[in-house]
């Protein structure tokens, strides 16, 4: 007899409600495709001409500045959180109904975004009220998460002071397009990489990536001092707060320690014996860190002592496709695999994305100092989407799919 194998699984939007991450990662993974299509066709339209893109009311930049910190990452963010603060805590998986109105508001809310960026006149309006509804659910659930927890879980904590920034932030920039001053909007921006991602990535990191490396490596000793996380927290907001006033000269008063506190913590982390691929992504993601620190001290001490503003945005996309991007890639990837009974391991086209956007970093990098700046910026937007689409692809189906292991979630 002829051995069939089994038809592969029906693919259905009802699999996304089954779980927290899948909800959650299905919408990131829209929301990073949908935001830099736009902002790839915006620049190239820019640099070359062909086509003219819509003209909006606030500028172009700071809109993807927006998307990206408040509504890309934070798809991911709400996914992983919304997942693993019940474990943290001992407490008892979220319930649908708790978690479906967050995907919704932060999916919603960029699609109307984006449609208000191709002509709908008011659709920025309502993107940015459906996104603040979104966020808004999000923290009722964490926050009553932490309520209800007999402990304390600084973890959690630490995250979840990272979102009430965010929240604030996201509320600045709806004042801003409401007719406050632009400082709103600028205010906003710089909370959204040091005040919210910043801080929530690296309590993840000082959580999960010690914790990760001790299953896998015999004799690996976790790493994971809070006083070390707290002093990053106090330096992030001294850094924060001198950007919010145009203290570039003197970043480097926060930026010096961050960079050797950064710099510890990747040494003391990073095992000293070979590691599978979906470990060793962990922490060359997190090296981009000191590399963004190291950048930030060049710029101010340069600043300081010619008052020439060297390098640009090319610290901040050092953090966000560095840092951020690789760690959205290899931590993304371990939840998919791992939560879907499937082997924790990199796929082809994981690797793919990974290596490529280590690629992407230094283009966008040496684009703040090349001579053709806006055409290197553009092809460091399509290099992110041909890094990122194959795996898009990939996990989205995973989400849209039952467990491979028949297991339920």
């Amino acid at each position: 007899m002829e051995n069939h194998a089994p038809p592969p699984p029906r693919l259905s939007p009802a699999w996304l409600g089954h779980a927290p991450h899948r909800l959650m990662f299905f919408v990131g993974a829209g929301n990073v495709l949908l935001a830099m299509v736009w902002w790839a066709l915006w620049l190239a339209a820019a640099r070359w001409g062909g086509w003219t893109m819509p003209e909006m009311a606030i500028p172009a930049g700071w809109l993807h500045a927006f998307v990206m910190q408040y509504l890309v990452l934070p798809s991911f963010i709400f996914g992983f959180l919304l997942t693993v603060f019940p474990r943290w805590m001992g407490l008892r998986e979220l319930e649908r109904w708790r978690y479906v109105p967050v995907g919704l508001g932060l999916m919603g809310g960029q699609l109307a975004i984006l449609l208000g960026a191709a002509g709908w006149q008011a659709g920025l309006t309502v993107g940015l009220w459906m996104a603040l509804a979104g966020w808004t659910s999000a923290l009722f659930t964490l926050g009553r998460l932490l309520a209800d927890e007999k402990g304390r879980t600084w973890h959690a904590r630490s995250c979840f002071a990272g979102l009430v920034l965010g929240w604030l932030g996201l509320a600045m920039f709806i004042a801003f397009v409401l007719g406050a001053s632009p400082a709103w909007a600028f205010a906003s921006i710089k909370i959204g990489g040091m005040g919210l991602l910043l801080p929530v990535y690296v309590t993840v990191a000082h959580r999960m990536f010690p914790f990760f490396a001790s299953n896998i490596v015999p004799g690996y000793q976790p790493w994971r001092p809070l006083p070390w996380l707290g002093a990053v927290w106090v330096l992030l907001l001294v850094h924060l707060g001198l950007e919010l006033v145009h203290g570039y000269a003197w970043l480097w008063l926060a930026d010096a320690p961050l960079l050797l506190l950064t710099g510890w913590a990747v040494w003391r982390w990073w095992p000293r014996r070979r590691m599978p691929g979906l470990l060793a992504v962990l922490f060359v993601g997190t090296a981009w860190l000191p590399v963004t620190f190291a950048l930030y001290v060049v710029q101010s001490v340069t600043y300081l002592a010619s008052g020439d503003f060297i390098l640009g945005r090319a610290p901040m996309h050092a953090l966000f496709i560095g840092f951020f991007g690789s760690l959205l890639v290899a931590m993304v990837t371990r939840v998919t695999q791992g939560h879907s009974g499937r082997p924790l391991v990199m796929p082809k086209v994981a690797w793919f994305a990974f290596g490529l956007l280590q690629v992407v970093a230094v283009m966008r990098i040496v684009a703040d100092i090349a001579p053709d700046a806006l055409a290197w910026q553009a092809a460091a937007a399509f290099g992110w989407l041909l890094a990122l689409a194959p795996w898009v692809t990939r996990i989205g189906r995973i989400y849209l799919a039952p467990r491979a292991d028949g297991r339920p979630g």
